[in-house]
């Protein structure tokens, strides 16, 4: 037979959020009945003060008198529209305002706001910590109203990452590394996987992973669509998973590791230049293009693109930025740009080492020629 342990050698904990209420019996009524939540106590039973209820994975005290001023509930579901009769906003009658949303709600590409946009390291734009201890340096600060983010991230000091398995619910995500190495690993594509300067990784939406290691000094350029995009940790997930599936598709888009050392150069879209493909359009059925463009020592001339975003970043060498009625910018290492859709420019003086790292929504456009 097994023993029992004493009641105060029990070691449960439990977490509870306090809600003021000046008639109980009101709030009971609408908690458990409209929030469909379940009453697990209530006391003293002659004139009931306070009354525990969980659900939706809270555990809510209701206490008349307490301190507190009313607060929020947000409740997310699969049937916003079902849960509360329609109501998507409703008031206790404690005070507290309850919202209800959807769980998942569909990813939202705001429109493009086009700019011309220039970004250069020696204007000394501030580094922040961000996720898991990283620097980030923010490359496009519009963010072209929402439509994408680009960012320069560093890890100083190299070593174990202190990241967590997980995924984000994005459009399209880049990570290109420009500097050192780093370890990776990704659901459904076997062990750790290293990222050296010159590679590229797309993370296609929702696909599991984390950061193991990192060299000292790696630095990535990282893109994503939209610039606001959820991050969610993976409790469940263990990884490496056991299954290796290279083929599989999240939402459309397969998972690359693109080696940068393995690529052929062949013409680019714009004279003077030759460049090669990560693959990454035909991955993406479209979607995006990630190309690595340098000079061929032929001469440059001025051009007119037709895609929606055209984001540049300066890895290697020197150029000089001419744009239509802009003032020429004379570019070099971890200088970055964004040239609008109509805008006329061109890409002068190139230094024999140049090398550019181009990003385009969609993936094919068409280039004009001046």
């Amino acid at each position: 037979m097994a023993a029992v342990l004493p009641h105060d050698k029990m070691t449960e904990t439990r977490a509870e959020i306090r809600l003021s209420t000046r008639e109980l019996r009101d709030d009971l009524t609408f908690f458990t009945q409209t929030l469909k939540m379940r009453l697990d106590m209530i006391y003293p039973a002659d004139h009931p003060e306070v009354a525990v209820l969980t659900g939706h994975g809270l555990r809510l005290r209701i206490e008349a008198g307490s301190p507190e001023p009313p607060g929020t509930i947000r409740i997310l579901t699969e049937d916003p529209d079902g849960f509360a009769g329609g109501q998507r906003q409703l008031t206790a009658p404690n005070g507290t305002l309850v919202e209800i949303d959807a769980l998942n709600p569909p990813l939202v590409l705001p429109r493009t706001e086009h700019a011309f946009v220039v970004r250069r390291l020696a204007d000394q734009a501030p580094w922040v910590i961000g996720r898991a201890g990283m620097l980030y340096r923010d490359l496009v600060p519009s963010r072209l109203g929402g439509a994408m983010i680009a960012s320069h991230i560093r890890i100083p000091d190299g070593g174990p990452v202190p990241d967590m398995v997980h995924f984000h619910k994005v459009g399209f995500q880049l990570i290109f590394c420009i500097r050192g190495w780093v370890d990776v690993l990704y659901e459904d594509q076997g062990g750790p996987i290293r990222l050296h300067a010159g590679d590229c990784f797309i993370q296609p939406p929702e696909i599991r992973h984390r950061v193991l290691e990192a060299s000292d000094g790696i630095e990535v350029i990282e893109i994503g669509v939209p610039a606001q995009h959820v991050t969610e940790i993976d409790h469940e997930l263990t990884l490496p998973t056991p299954q290796l599936r290279p083929e599989r598709e999240w939402q459309g888009q397969r998972f690359v590791h693109n080696v940068g050392a393995r690529g052929e150069f062949r013409p680019f879209r714009l004279p003077g230049f030759v460049a090669r493909d990560t693959t990454i359009s035909d991955n993406t059925k479209g979607l995006a293009s990630v190309m690595v463009a340098k000079p061929d020592g032929t001469g440059t001339r001025w051009s007119v693109h037709e895609g929606d975003i055209l984001f540049t970043f300066v890895m290697k060498g020197a150029m000089t930025l001419e744009g239509e009625g802009k003032q020429p910018f004379a570019l070099a290492a971890g200088d970055a740009f964004v040239i609008p859709p109509g805008l006329a420019t061109r890409y002068a003086a190139p230094s024999g080492d140049l090398e550019l790292l181009e990003v385009s929504l969609p993936g094919v456009f068409s280039t004009r020629q001046l």
